[in-house]
This record gives C-alpha cells, structure tokens and sequence, in this order.
C-alpha cells in the first residue's frame, strides 16, 4: 500500500505509481505510470515530483501552477515535468474530468541508459520551458496512439530486460515528437524582449544547472547583460517590458523557487542557503520573505 505524504495540500510523487494510485488509475510497471484521464474522474493535486512525466490534454485547468507560478497551458498540449520541480492544481475536494494522458517514470529507468544522457538535451522539461508544447491534431493522433501501444505492451508483458528496452524505445520517440515541437515554437517569429526573456531563461537555468553558484553566488544582472552583449541599463529594460518586473526581481523570484523545493525535500534553511549560493543564510532567508512574503522558517513550518 502506498501511503502519500501531503505537505502544505502536496502530493509527494516519488515513483510514477503515487500519482497512478492517487487517481485511482491501474498500476502497470513499477517504473512506468501511464493514466488515461477519460477513463476517470480523479481529485487534482499539487504535486513534488521525483519523476519524469509527461501531461497530454485536450485542456488543463486554469488554475495550474508550475515552479511555484501561475501556469497557463493551451489547449491539445503538453505540460512535461521532471524531478525536483513542483507543479499541479492543489485539491479543493471536486471531482474533475479531463481528455488525455498522463506518463510519468522513475529516474532509475532511464539510468546508465542513452536515453538517460539524451534527456539533458530535451529543454522542455525545464521549468523555464514556460509554454506547454502545442500540437497539431496529427501530433495529437501520433503521440497518443504511441502511449496507448505502450500501455498495451505494459498489460501484457512482464517486467522484463526486454521490455524495459521497448519501453525505452517508446519513451525515446514519444519525446523526440515532443522535442520537435519545442524547437518548432522556439523558432516561431517572437518579439526581441520575449527572444531576449527566453535567453535570460536559459542562462540562468544553465548556471544553477552547472553549480557556478557555488563558487561565484548569486549570478548578477551585469553577468547576465554581459553573455547576451547588452549594457546591464539596456538588459534591465528588455526585461522589464517583457514581464513586468526587474531583472534582479526575476533573480531572485527563480532563486526563491529553487529554495522552496530543497526546503520541501527536507534540507535545512543553512543547506538550503549554500546550495543556491548564499555565503550567509540570513541573505537567503531576507530575499524568500522579500520574495514569499514569509521566511523559510515560517514556510517550513506551514507544510
């Protein structure tokens, strides 16, 4: 029996069957989930991931968050998570119909795999992928016949080294489509703020992601101005017609983000602090209330 932690109204998804599970959706693999939301009426939740996935819907709710932020997705799209990150619609006891699919599967399957390198290079699962991935109906058709093959072959087969491999074949092509259609919208025309904000997006991710804070703290505005070739006044300004905001503030809302999630994860406020690159936690716990609203203790403790 599964038993699912909730913390703060989260739903703790370490493996791909605590979702399965939580929607009353059949379990079909202990690495693999796949739920078909036509089939049920399910509870929504705000869940932590520590695993791969894939949302695929007709339409997804308003009210959706994504790395602690409001989230709009289109309709007949995709949503793509990965672990670590937060993101869902938190309960509030009504029952919901959706069209479409959920996949989601554990780190441990794809580890030491190709696939497992491979999936570095797939963008979309970060959280500064900020649109959900927009498919025509012929992706639509493509994708959803592929999850339903792949359902097939998990009710009918034993967990095999076989069939690990042709389900990693099929995960392989199911996110090859959904990188096709990343790239596609990437390079769709864009204003030059928008181009500018999803540069910014990625260099901040890729610094996190390559543990520079670690030894340089808290990247700046003027590092950032600087890789793109802009004056730190030119950048700042780009940035603000394109959300509203400051550049330092998006610094700070996206080191805010990251923090919550380690928090949760049950590090301490001062771990906490040194994994985003704070040389003193109470620098750390100044921007979270400046950012949240409350200190990292008080959000500790309201889980």
């Amino acid at each position: 029996m599964v038993i699912f932690a909730i913390m703060k109204n989260i739903l703790k998804v370490s493996n791909p069957n605590d979702y399965a599970e939580f929607v009353g959706a059949p379990v079909v693999h202990p690495l693999v989930s796949i739920v078909h939301y036509d089939e049920l009426k399910i509870h929504s939740s705000l869940n932590n991931y520590g695993v791969y996935g894939l949302f695929i819907q007709r339409e997804f709710p308003n009210d959706l968050s994504y790395g602690m932020r409001p989230y709009k997705a289109e309709e007949g799209s995709i949503i793509a998570v990965a672990p670590g990150q937060v993101g869902g619609r938190e309960d509030d006891g009504s029952l919901l119909s959706f069209s479409g699919w959920a996949v989601l599967w554990s780190p441990e399957l794809i580890h030491n795999t190709e696939l497992g390198e491979k999936i570095k290079d797939f963008h979309y699962f970060s959280y500064f992928a900020t649109d959900s991935l927009k498919m025509t109906e012929m992706e639509w058709e493509h994708i959803t016949h592929l999850i339903e093959q792949l359902r097939t072959e998990l009710q009918q087969n034993e967990d095999s080294p076989a069939l690990r491999g042709v389900i990693l074949g099929y995960l392989r092509l199911i996110m090859e489509y959904c990188n096709r259609i990343y790239l596609r919208q990437l390079e769709a025309p864009q204003s030059k703020d928008r181009d500018i904000l999803k540069k910014f997006n990625y260099l901040l991710e890729e610094y996190y992601r390559t543990n520079q804070q670690i030894k340089f703290g808290i990247p700046s505005v003027a590092y950032f101005a600087g890789e793109l070739a802009y004056s730190a006044r030119y950048f700042g300004d780009m940035v603000h017609r394109a959300t509203g905001g400051t550049a330092i503030g998006y610094i700070h809302s996206f080191v805010v983000d990251q923090g919550k999630n380690l928090l949760m994860r049950g590090y301490s406020i001062s771990e906490t602090a040194y994994r985003l690159g704070f040389e003193y936690p109470h620098h750390f716990s100044r921007i979270f209330k400046k950012v949240s609203g409350m200190t990292p203790r008080m959000f500790i403790s309201s889980e």
